[in-house]
């Protein structure tokens, strides 16, 4: 077994593109600063900020500033927080140096409380909650799905993805359906889109087969796997290993998704995710493949 400091060795220039910590609407682990900090002394690059509510472009360079040797990545969800589909916000987040754009979450259609319920959610995430309290307040608006009332692939959405390659930034998927997440990507790529991460592709919300995961990557697309999804045992991770072997390192983007209190703090989380992968038989290269070079891909601007 590979010792503590040799992976935090290994995995030098790391950047986790996926991480929630505070300041948010629910106490946290750790916060932002604190997690600058923890990379700064372990020789890792950053990571990005996601809030399902708030844009964290200016919040990021906060932390930098307080923090210059680590990059902390400024990122939007899209959800009704935010207006949603909206492209203005989508230009403004770019203007401001955001490199994520995560479509919607909290508020897509696949995280419907009846979808929940036919996945077997008997506990709900306290974003879950949240969108319930919300709602019955009378003030939640509908669910979003990518297709508009006709059908069509929803114009407002189009123009988010135009933003998104104007300002060389990421998409991700969110938690979108698994059709959904074939038609962004597919759309993405039509519009010369680069930077596209399917989002936790073996979360419930999602669970991708591995024949769509390749089929994805054979797109462009890059699939993230956070070790939350596994670490919690929502899926095996004997599948994630399979999943990883069918796409290959150089498609596969590593995270965690950690900053809850009742899960591992992010840097055990990153060393144990990585420890589990070496032991399943996937080489130093591959590792960092992963978490070094395609996270440096996904944020980087064009030449």
């Amino acid at each position: 077994m590979a010792q503590r400091e040799d992976i935090i060795s290994l995995l030098s220039g790391l950047y986790d593109l996926h991480v929630h910590v505070w300041p948010d609407l629910v106490e946290r682990s750790i916060d932002d600063v604190s997690l600058a900090r923890q990379f700064r002394d372990l020789g890792w690059s950053g990571f990005a900020l996601k809030s399902h509510y708030f844009p964290t472009v200016e919040r990021a360079k906060v932390v930098s500033g307080v923090v210059p040797e680590v990059d902390v990545v400024g990122a939007v969800v899209l959800n009704h927080a935010v207006g949603g589909f909206n492209p203005v916000a989508v230009d403004i987040a770019g203007r401001a140096g955001a490199r994520i754009v995560w479509l919607p979450t909290v508020d897509a259609a696949n995280e419907s409380p009846e979808k929940q319920a036919a996945r077997g959610q008997s506990h709900l995430p306290f974003w879950a909650r949240i969108q319930s309290e919300v709602r019955a307040e009378g003030i939640g608006l509908d669910l979003m799905s990518v297709w508009d009332e006709q059908g069509l692939f929803r114009s407002n959405l189009d123009q988010c993805l135009q933003r998104v390659r104007h300002h060389q930034m990421a998409i991700a998927t969110g938690h979108l359906a698994r059709d959904e997440i074939f038609a962004v990507v597919e759309r993405a790529r039509a519009l010369g889109i680069q930077k596209i991460i399917v989002t936790h592709a073996l979360f419930p919300s999602e669970a991708l087969s591995i024949e769509d995961q390749v089929k994805l990557a054979d797109l462009g697309a890059f699939i993230e796997h956070c070790y939350t999804t596994f670490y919690t045992k929502k899926c095996d991770w004997g599948v994630l290993f399979e999943a990883i072997r069918a796409v290959g390192p150089e498609r596969t983007l590593l995270s965690t998704d950690l900053g809850q209190k009742s899960n591992p703090c992010v840097v055990d989380g990153i060393v144990d995710f990585a420890s589990r992968l070496l032991e399943a038989g996937f080489s130093p290269d591959a590792l960092r493949t992963m978490w070094v070079d395609n996270p440096r891909t996904l944020i980087g601007f064009e030449a």
